[in-house]
């Protein structure tokens, strides 16, 4: 994921700042408590797409 991709790109529903986690491939929204999957490089910005963090992703 390009640094000048996440820039731009906020979590829909909080319209809040996304992290990064490349492992996963995920875009990850701490407010939301989402991780947005990045899949063939193209992020799927839909909560209904996204899985819930747990507590452990959360304070980690």
């Amino acid at each position: 994921m390009e640094k000048k991709f996440l820039d731009i790109l906020v979590c829909p529903v909080t319209k809040g700042p996304l992290e990064y986690h490349q492992d996963k491939q995920e875009l990850w929204s701490r407010q939301a408590k989402l991780a947005y999957p990045i899949r063939d490089g193209i992020p799927f910005m839909l909560q209904s797409e996204a899985r819930e963090l747990t507590e452990e992703e959360l304070h980690a």
